[in-house]
C-alpha cells in the first residue's frame, strides 16, 4: 500500500496531462485554470481554514513568499501547459515535464550556490539532449534555424516556473506546515488567476468541460498531493523520488491508448534520453537529497 499511493499519484498526474489536452477547445486555458484551484479551494477549506486561522500571526510576515510561490506554481505552471496544450501533443508535454529535475539542479546552482556532483551534471546533460531531440522532432539543426514553436516555448517556460517554484521553497524554508502553506499557495493562486478569468471570452461550464476541471481540481490538486506526501513520510525521498520517473511513461501510455497520439522515433529518444539523465543524475548525487516538501510536488 505505501508503495502503491505515490504510484497511483503519478497516474493521475500523467491523466492530468491528458486532461490538459482534452481541454484545449473544451473551454478556456484561463478558465480552467481559475476553477481547477477554485475546486481545490473548495476542498481543501473546511479541513485546512481552522488550522490557517490558528497561524495567522506565524503566517503574516510571509505572506509576499507565499504569493511568489503561487505565481509559479499555481498560476505560470498551469496556466501556460493549459495553452501549450493547444499545439503540443500530451506526449511532448509529459516529456517535457520530465525535464524539471535538471533545470532545478541548474537554477539551484545559481541561487542555492549549490555544488552538483560531476553524475549529476552528466545526467543534466544527458537530459537536456534528450530534450533538445525531442523539442526538435529527431532534427537539432532545424531547431537552431526555425526556432521553438509556440507551444514548445510555453512547455518549457511552464517547466522553467516550476522548476524555480521547487529551488525557492528550500531557499525559503518558510516555518509553516507543508499543508497549511500548500493551501494558502492555493488560495493565493486562485485570488491571482482571477483577473484573467474576468476576461476570458468564455467561462461558461458544459457537461463536457466540466469532468475535467473536477479531475484537475480534485484528484490532480488534492488528493494525488496527499497521496505523494504519503509516500515520502513512509518510503524515504530517495525511493519516492525515483517513482515520479514513471509520471512520463504513463502520460506517454496514456496518450497513446486515449488520444491515439502517435509513438515515433524522437519521442523515444529523446524522452530516453531525458529519463535515462534523470536516472543518471539521481543514481550518482553525492548524498541523499533533503525531504521533499509537499508542495513540490509537480502535477
Amino acid at each position: 500500500m505505501h508503495l502503491l499511493l505515490p504510484i497511483l499519484a503519478t497516474l493521475i498526474w500523467a491523466g492530468n496531462t491528458i486532461v490538459s489536452k482534452l481541454s484545449a477547445g473544451a473551454i478556456e486555458p484561463a478558465a480552467i485554470s481559475f476553477y481547477r484551484w477554485l475546486v481545490a479551494l473548495l476542498v481543501l477549506t473546511p479541513l485546512m481554514l481552522p488550522r490557517v486561522w490558528k497561524l495567522r500571526a506565524q503566517v503574516r510576515p510571509y505572506w509576499r513568499k507565499l504569493l511568489v510561490l503561487a505565481a509559479l506554481g499555481m498560476v505560470l505552471y498551469q496556466s501556460l501547459a493549459y495553452f501549450a496544450a493547444h499545439s503540443v501533443s500530451a506526449m511532448t508535454m509529459g516529456l517535457v515535464v520530465a525535464a524539471i529535475p535538471p533545470m532545478t539542479m541548474v537554477i539551484g546552482m545559481v541561487l542555492l550556490k549549490t555544488r552538483p556532483s560531476p553524475g549529476m551534471l552528466i545526467g543534466a546533460v544527458v537530459s537536456f539532449a534528450g530534450l533538445t531531440w525531442l523539442l526538435s522532432g529527431g532534427h537539432p539543426a532545424q531547431l537552431l534555424q526555425q526556432g521553438l514553436g509556440r507551444g514548445e516555448m510555453m512547455m518549457l517556460l511552464a517547466a522553467f516556473s516550476y522548476a524555480l517554484y521547487g529551488v525557492l521553497v528550500k531557499r525559503w524554508a518558510l516555518p509553516i506546515p507543508n499543508g497549511e502553506s500548500l493551501y494558502l499557495q492555493v488560495l493565493c493562486g486562485t485570488v491571482l488567476l482571477l483577473p484573467g478569468f474576468a476576461l476570458a471570452p468564455s467561462v461558461a461550464l458544459t457537461a463536457h468541460n466540466l469532468p475535467l476541471v473536477l479531475y484537475a481540481g480534485i484528484l490532480a490538486s488534492t488528493l494525488a498531493p496527499w497521496f505523494w506526501m504519503h509516500g515520502l513520510l513512509r518510503l524515504g525521498t530517495d525511493k519516492t523520488a525515483v517513482l515520479m520517473n514513471l509520471t512520463p511513461v504513463f502520460t506517454a501510455l496514456l496518450a497513446v491508448c486515449l488520444l491515439d497520439e502517435p509513438l515515433r522515433a524522437y519521442h523515444w529518444i529523446g524522452g530516453g534520453l531525458t529519463l535515462l539523465g534523470v536516472a543518471v543524475a539521481q543514481a550518482l548525487r553525492q548524498k541523499p537529497a533533503p525531504a521533499l516538501r509537499t508542495q513540490e510536488c509537480a502535477g
